[in-house]
């Protein structure tokens, strides 16, 4: 199953995404198909082996939608020296074209440029730049542009556009509403042209007003051009209501021109055209604003875009170079002096410094690097200069995969919006019918065709789709785009609506709760065996061991300086220990549950047990040739953080229950430092998936907070699963939530977001509905019956543009929500 996110242009509506959804899923070998009307993309999982990407392209573009993949292409341009004419600049193209990687390549003479669009992964720029040398001629100093920035100049230039034709609409259409309105007011007197008069130049006066709605009818071409092809494919859209509206006006007006050039001078009463104008130029006021908004919704991602450095110095033949970003390989030696960012990730080799990882992991103090430590794109080398070996580049770093990350949850929809999907995909036919009927109704009432027309512009007019198509994905941008800049990232729509859902979370003990690093505390032996003999015997034995347990042992016999002895012979025995064979000797080491399946009595050592459980710290029995040999305690440090995470959970309402292998007596006082709420002690890892169904079986909502690694069934069984880690190593994979830092004020954090969003999303939808449940029976004339105003066109387009903008200014007022302290 392959999958592709695709820019689509020319939506404007809720009804126009539903259109898309639905021609692409009637395609066979379709998996799953979603576009997000706020961030103008389709995002779709397909069976690449029984329908090309092509085929998905064509449907789309047939239903008249303009569609872009989304490429990880780079296009650059390379200013070249020695062209004397057309000849040179050919054979410039023709080599470079053999390249392979090499997409798109145009040269220029009279610039004396070559643009060349190809495959970061394939070919470097350095080797383009080589063929030109080969070739004859000089490869000067390039500029680049990638996919973001040129998305970015796109969307810029759209809301350029927007406001230019705006503008242009407003110069035609306010002349035209005051021509149309003062000799109305008889009030007060107001300065208008006496040839003008509409009484004395009835004709001169309606063809002002035709020649005036022109240049706006053009500027507004798209919304015919659009709208009427909708209609005519039979799935109109917002456009489409526009488009019938404002021509059934514009057409009704200038038969009254026309009939007034025929004599008929009381037709001067009947001009609509201001309606249209004013329509137009109200509309294109919202799709401005409404331009500006969205780009605001997905400023997130487009600072983390902005992060990585262009360039980067790489050490070639011993000598320092500066290369474009795109230049870097795997392998290469890379120099990061102090107040530069790290352009890829990497170990360093030489040096040590501080890095601020905050643009990644929200974490503001700096981390100490030294030789071995791992290096990430985009954070910030604060004093040293380091040089490291690159180890993921381009899409693979930990920066390109957090974008990844935050594109696909963005692209998502949360199971709130459903209804307003479905909604959506009726919503235009019916409000056309609303209006036909509303328009004949009134026209069999009162015999009135200008009020009848009113009536129905009114409907079209006021009715907007695209309230309830924003309503939910400009909210989930900006609460995924919050989450990621507090290191907190959110996989999806259907995540962040369950996690406000939640009321109990269970953590996982060691590395999440606690530090994840534990040391040997105490050493208690029996029979007169020397500490330090125990110590060596069994820290030999758990060398093999990739438990953090065993390891701490490991180190406090390296920190003591005592010799490891040669292992014969290894077994892990998975949620209770290690079995060892040195010197000819049977080395048991592990917890009460292995002594007891091997029948090895710990009569003589249950009290100092008990002692050391109450105190928190972990007894790692130890046992030589079936005999108890003694007790090494490790205890793991709890995280400044978790009790005061804990306390918040708790005035959330939040239950905390605590999971792990440890016994009893020291799993109660971990908890009992921390104030968990429930303890559920020595379970095996394989055993954590059941406990977390136990749980969900007493009706509750589960989020499990575990490394993603080792807890990635109980993750995967947990209504919410929170991978917490070091931002950049945790399994990003097997969790619905990702935490950078290993914080845990993150996740009080996550669900105050969640619920921030949720919130923000209901709220939306209460208005997109609410509004066109409403606008739209005002607009048909309901309250007019019982003796209320009648609803003017121009008012109902003004409502309808400021609706989809109230939807969007409450989605971007999650921007301003603040993370847990």
């Amino acid at each position: 199953m392959e999958s592709q996110v695709l820019s689509i242009r020319g939506m404007t509506c809720a009804a126009c995404a539903q259109r898309i959804e639905r021609s692409v899923k009637k395609l066979e070998g379709i998996e799953t198909a979603t576009v997000n009307l706020a961030s103008e993309k389709l995002f779709v999982e397909y069976d690449g082996g029984t329908l090309p990407l092509a085929t998905i392209k064509e449907t789309v573009v047939k239903i008249g939608y303009e569609v872009v993949e989304q490429s990880n292409n780079s296009t650059v341009t390379i200013p070249i020296g020695g062209m004397t004419c057309a000849a040179c600049a050919q054979r410039v193209e023709k080599a470079i074209r053999k390249m392979e990687g090499i997409e798109i390549v145009s040269v220029n003479l009279a610039t004396e440029k070559a643009t060349v669009t190809y495959h970061p992964q394939k070919v470097r720029v350095s080797a383009i730049k080589e063929t030109i040398e080969k070739a004859g001629y000089q490869a000067l100093d390039i500029s680049k542009t990638n996919a973001a920035d040129e998305d970015r100049a796109r969307k810029q230039q759209e809301i350029r556009t927007l406001w230019t034709k705006f503008i242009v609409s407003a110069v035609f259409s306010l002349p035209l509403l005051y021509i149309a309105m003062v000799p109305m007011i008889t009030w007060v007197r107001l300065p208008f042209p006496g040839g003008l008069d509409p009484m004395n130049y009835p004709l001169i006066y309606a063809l002002v007003e035709l020649l005036l709605v022109i240049p706006v009818i053009i500027v507004g071409h798209k919304f015919y051009t659009i709208g009427f092809k909708a209609l005519i494919q039979r799935s109109p859209n917002m456009d489409s209501l526009i488009a019938i509206g404002t021509t059934s006006a514009v057409i009704y007006s200038t038969y009254n021109v026309w009939q007034i050039a025929q004599g008929v001078f009381g037709a001067v009463e009947s001009l609509y055209f201001e309606t249209a104008g004013v329509i137009i130029t109200l509309i294109l006021l919202g799709k401005s604003l409404e331009a500006v908004s969205k780009g605001r919704t997905s400023e997130a991602i487009k600072k983390l875009m902005g992060l990585t450095p262009k360039t980067a110095l790489v050490i070639e033949e011993g000598v320092e170079k500066e290369i474009p970003i795109d230049e870097v390989e795997i392998g290469d030696i890379i120099v990061v002096k102090p107040g530069a960012k790290i352009p890829v990730d990497g170990t360093v080799i030489q040096g040590n410094t501080a890095i601020d990882e905050s643009m990644l992991t929200g974490e503001s103090m700096p981390v100490d690097k030294k030789v071995d430590d791992p290096v990430y794109a985009a954070t910030l080398n604060t004093n040293g200069v380091i040089q490291f070996k690159a180890t993921k580049i381009g899409s693979d770093t930990a920066l390109a995969r957090i974008i990844k990350l935050v594109e696909d949850a963005q692209g998502s929809k949360a199971p709130i919006a459903k209804l307003a999907d479905i909604v959506a995909g009726y919503f235009v036919p019916i409000v056309c019918v609303i209006a036909v009927i509303a328009g004949i109704a009134w026209y069999i009432g009162t015999g009135n065709t200008e009020f009848a027309l009113t009536i129905f512009i009114s409907v079209l007019v006021i009715a907007c789709p695209c309230a309830l198509g924003l309503a939910t994905p400009t909210a989930i941008m900006v609460g995924t785009g919050k989450g990621a800049e507090n290191g907190i990232l959110i996989k999806g729509g259907e995540a962040l609506e369950t996690a406000h859902k939640i009321n109990t979370i269970v953590f996982d003990k060691t590395g999440t709760i606690t530090e994840g690093k534990p040391k040997v505390t105490d050493v208690i032996t029996i029979d007169g065996r020397a500490d330090d003999y125990l110590l060596s015997i069994t820290a030999s034995a758990e060398k093999g061991s990739e438990h953090p347990l065993g390891q701490a042992i490991v180190v406090g016999a390296q920190e003591k300086g005592i010799e490891l002895l040669p292992v014969e012979g290894f077994e892990a025995i998975t949620g209770r220990g290690i079995n060892a064979v040195i010197k000819g000797m049977q080395i048991l080491a592990g917890n009460r549950k292995l002594m007891d399946e091997r029948g090895i009595s710990l009569e003589k050592l249950e009290a100092a047990s008990d002692k050391l459980a109450a105190e928190g710290k972990t007894p790692m029995y130890v046992a030589i040739n079936d005999e108890l040999a003694g007790i090494i305690a490790v205890a793991d440090v709890v995280k400044p953080s978790s009790k005061a995470a804990i306390e918040r959970l708790h005035t959330m309402g939040i239950k905390v229950a605590m999971i792990t292998g440890d016994n009893k007596k020291t799993a109660a006082a971990i908890a009992s430092q921390v104030g968990i709420d429930r303890v559920l002690s020595e379970v095996l890892p394989q055993d954590k998936s059941n406990e977390v169904k136990k749980l969900q079986a007493e009706g509750r909502k589960v989020a499990m907070v575990g490394d993603g690694i080792n807890d990635a069934p109980a993750l995967a069984q947990a209504d919410i699963g929170i991978a917490i880690g070091s931002g950049t190593d945790v399994a990003m994979e097997s969790a619905d939530i990702v935490l950078m830092r290993s914080d845990l004020m993150d996740v009080p954090t996550a669900i105050n977001l969640s619920k921030r969003t949720i919130r923000n999303i209901k709220q939306n939808l209460f208005w997109a509905f609410g509004y066109n449940t409403v606008g739209i029976p005002i607009a048909a004339g309901v309250l007019h019956l019982f003796g209320g105003p009648l609803l003017n066109p121009i008012f109902a387009a003004a409502a309808m543009s400021l609706s989809s903008v109230s939807v969007l200014s409450n989605a971007l007022r999650l921007k301003r929500f603040k993370a847990t302290k």
